[in-house]
């Protein structure tokens, strides 16, 4: 991670994402509308879904997802505990690797869910 901070690397992502809408506005309509498609309720609720998509992120070891991923479930209202036990389905399914990424997980909610509290 290069940004400081969760909160400025999301910032950053989101900006550096300004070249691709305009240069592949067809590629980004359609991510876009997989990311609206996949994260609708139904049988599992956002919540539900966003904890899956922060698993893998972890398990992945995105950065960026880490940031979006914990700036939605504390949006969300996923509380700590939820936020902990999905860390270790993770830790888990990912080894190792994914034990270093829950604790960056961790960072990235917790400063969300402070600038949450301070809002």
């Amino acid at each position: 991670m290069h940004a400081s901070t969760y909160t400025e690397l999301t910032r950053d992502i989101s900006r550096n994402l300004t070249d691709l809408r305009s240069h592949h506005a067809d590629v980004m309509r359609g991510f876009n509308a997989l990311s609206k498609a996949a994260m609708a309720p139904g049988a599992l609720d956002e919540k539900t879904k966003e904890l899956i998509a922060m698993a893998i992120g972890v398990a992945n070891r995105c950065d960026g997802c880490l940031g979006f991923h914990a700036k939605a479930l504390v949006r969300l209202g996923a509380t700590p505990q939820e936020f902990r036990e999905m860390l270790g389905v993770a830790v888990y399914m990912g080894g190792g690797p994914s034990l270093m990424y829950a604790a960056n997980a961790q960072a990235a909610y917790d400063e969300f869910m402070g600038a949450a509290g301070s809002a």
